[in-house]
């Protein structure tokens, strides 16, 4: 029986991702096997040695203490894409509201206090010239960021009509066959700044992006822009933002963000939303459910998929005892473990080896069942962070 504590409220479908026979699924327990949460803010302190995965049902992971995780060999997961519809479709919306005066002639309507039908009708159409604004259909649309949701909306661009550029220099295999082949890739990001009439970002929040449109990259913007930003709010410097707006040299028509920050509310030239990319009810579970799946094949088979901190490993059960072990990504620490197999006579059917910066991690697949005598043998090996018998 696994054990998996839950923070927030996860969606009810991927809750029911785990049998009741083989899983207890509760918010309060005692010796969890896993955590599940959302937005919950984890402390390493907070976290018991026989947590052993800790899954995130969304993308970001800045409320988990990765570094340390990693250090206790616990594995992080999140969930790419699985939000990614819900994401690009506000990247729709926000694309045209900040095309066209929709708010601001919307809020303009809902004060008028005009009885008569006719009078209404002159007013309405004396003053809708204050909120025309222009197509999106023919112009350039500039992704920064060419990932799970940046696929999607660069295609989605293509879908109405608009150019597309991309940019993406660390651009995955698997992303780059979602992308179709209209879309023009960009050698650096000076360029795509320069042709595109609307730019938008999805990146993650890296030390090497944090404040990547900043003074000088907004210098290089084609003027008259409008500017997306729905992927995490320390990519943009909004000082630098608030001042573009302001000069009159700028270069950027309207900001339009899912991350408020104080120097932006109230601005007629800034669109703010309250983090709203991912809340859709669809967006909610096919995070929890993917969520949930990692986690079971992760605790049942120890295959790892969609980690943060651990490579990504798979392989098919070839026998029913399987060895999990987590170690230090240092030499001679495999054929320690082969070599404690070998002197206790255990044959290996099958085995794994991955690793990932500072860790590795080896599935192998033996002829007999492990006694307690031999993982303690193989927990004892110098490097060793963790020793799973699944």
């Amino acid at each position: 029986m696994y054990k998996i504590q839950t923070f927030n409220k996860i969606a009810v479908k991927g809750l029911d991702q785990f049998e009741r026979d083989n899983y207890e699924v509760a918010s309060d327990m005692a010796h969890p096997d896993a955590y599940l949460l959302r937005s919950h803010k984890l402390k390493d302190g907070d976290v018991p040695e026989t947590v052993r995965a800790i899954a995130r049902a969304g993308a970001g992971v800045n409320n988990i203490p990765v570094e340390a995780m990693t250090e206790r060999g616990i594995v992080v997961f999140n969930t790419p894409g699985a939000n990614a519809n819900a994401v690009k479709e506000l990247i729709l919306a926000a694309m045209l509201l900040g095309s066209r005066g929709i708010i601001s002639g919307a809020q303009w309507v809902s004060t008028l206090d005009i009885q008569d039908h006719d009078e209404l009708s002159k007013t309405l159409e004396a003053e809708k010239k204050r909120f025309a604004g222009q197509e999106i259909t023919g112009k350039t649309l500039g992704v920064i960021g060419l990932g799970a949701i940046g696929s999607l909306v660069a295609n989605m661009g293509l879908e109405l009509g608009m150019n597309v550029l991309g940019y993406d220099p660390a651009i995955s295999i698997e992303a780059a066959w979602r992308l179709s082949n209209e879309v023009q890739r960009m050698e650096n990001i000076s360029t795509l700044l320069a042709h595109s009439d609307y730019i938008t970002l999805h990146l993650p929040m890296l030390e090497s992006t944090k404040d990547l449109i900043n003074t000088d990259t907004l210098g290089q913007v084609k003027p008259g822009a409008c500017l997306l930003n729905f992927a995490r709010e320390g990519i943009v410097n909004t000082d630098a933002v608030v001042a573009n707006l302001d000069s009159e040299e700028g270069t950027l028509r309207n900001y339009v963000t899912d991350f408020p920050a104080p120097n932006l509310i109230g601005r007629e030239d800034v669109i703010l939303m309250p983090h709203i990319g991912a809340s859709t009810a669809e967006a909610e579970e096919n995070c929890a459910v993917m969520a949930a799946r990692q986690l079971k094949d992760f605790l049942i088979n120890g295959n790892i998929e969609n980690s943060v901190n651990f490579p990504s490993i798979y392989m098919e059960r070839s026998s029913c005892c399987r060895l999990a072990i987590a170690n230090h990504n240092v030499p001679k620490i495999l054929g320690n473990v082969t070599s404690v197999l070998a002197d206790e006579n255990i044959n290996v059917i099958d085995m794994i080896n991955k690793s990932r910066d500072s860790v590795a991690y080896n599935l192998i697949d033996i002829e007999t069942e492990a006694c307690d005598k031999l993982l303690q043998k193989l927990a004892d090996i110098d490097g060793v962070i963790n020793v799973r018998l699944l």
